[in-house]
């Protein structure tokens, strides 16, 4: 069976070279690295995951910690995510809590701690800083994903500011009566995103001098299902009708627009719906939406991991503002007069 000096030999380099282009830490030039995976494909060489953690401390693992694979916001960054680490050579381990507060504790207070990953991405969860300092404590190096981690590396948007944005967009077109569909209080325990997009709301409303209706807060579960049964109840109600309705969510954006069809409302004629998130299917809709770009946060996670883990002194307690962008399309338009 060929070895790394065998590798070394066929290739013409030293058998550091051979580790370093094989382990991808550390420099070679593209040549050499192209010499060395020519001669190792050759030889039929594959390196030895046991013995190259032994050696560099690294087992080429990283954990990904998710409220739930359900939600097509998480879905959609643990699959960039699992893209980019395999692009760059690593595995994933997934830890998919459930939206189940035991699973979380168990997780973040003893899987990590003992499994062979190198560091850790959370996704929408708000670690407390005894846990974050555990993780560090064993050399864990985090980067998060959903909001500001006191102590670690995060991206995340202004959950405030493009609810703001999507209310002004309505108010723009004309809109004075405008309803939101928020998330429950259930959804309060990680970075407050119900709360902060029903703040940013309700600042817009306030700052275009315009009255809420307690009828026209209501509450779902960020699902079409949800936001479905919802906005039933809030567009069938005959009186204080609103003519646009915020969604906290795309996913309650569209069970909105199904709501309306149902009750034999228009889209945008009577009706203007707008949503927050960039799901595929509100393309399909015509739904307008703020888009967050999940996958763009997933892979920006992994390259600054991967980054600290080459060089631990690039770590830093920093939190990225994540790419959002108001899409406009058939969904809203200006109000019936």
């Amino acid at each position: 069976m060929a070895g790394i000096k065998d590798v070394a030999q066929l290739a013409g380099v030293s058998t550091a070279t051979v580790s370093r282009a094989l382990s991808g830490k550390g420099q070679v030039s593209e040549r050499s690295r192209a010499r060395v995976l020519r001669a190792a494909k050759e030889l039929g060489f594959v390196v030895s995951s046991t013995a190259s953690s032994l050696a560099s401390g690294r087992h080429r693992n990283v954990g990904v910690v998710v409220p739930s694979v359900a939600r097509w916001y998480y879905s959609q960054i643990v699959d960039s995510v699992a893209a980019s680490l395999l692009e760059a050579g690593y595995d994933l381990t997934l830890y998919n809590l459930n939206e189940n507060a035991d699973h979380r504790e168990r997780v973040l207070t003893d899987f990590l701690l003992r499994q062979r990953c190198d560091g850790v991405i959370p996704v929408s969860l708000e670690l407390r800083r005894d846990e974050l300092d555990q993780l560090l404590a064993v050399g864990k190096p985090v980067v998060g994903i959903g909001g500001p981690l006191p102590g670690a590396e995060t991206f995340s948007v202004d959950d405030g500011e493009i609810a703001r944005l999507a209310t002004e967009h309505l108010i723009s077109l004309g809109h004075r009566r405008i309803a939101h569909l928020g998330g429950a209080d259930a959804f309060e325990n990680d970075f407050r995103i119900s709360g902060t997009r029903r703040n940013g709301y309700e600042s817009a409303m306030r700052n275009a001098n315009l009255d809420i209706l307690d009828s026209w807060r209501v509450d779902a579960d960020f699902t079409i299902q949800g936001g479905l049964a919802q906005a039933k109840q809030l567009l069938g109600y005959p009186r204080d009708t609103p003519s646009a309705v915020f969604c906290a969510s795309d996913e309650m954006a569209i069970g909105t627009i199904l709501a309306a069809r149902e009750l034999g409302l228009r889209v945008p004629e009577d009706i203007s719906v707008i949503g927050i998130d960039g799901h595929e299917l509100g393309e399909a809709l015509g739904l307008t939406t703020v888009a967050q770009f999940p996958r763009e946060q997933g892979q920006r996670a992994v390259e600054r991991l991967l980054a600290i883990l080459q060089d631990p002194a690039a770590y830093s307690s920093t939190n990225h503002v994540a790419r959002t962008a108001l899409v406009i399309r058939s969904s809203t338009a200006a109000p019936a007069l």
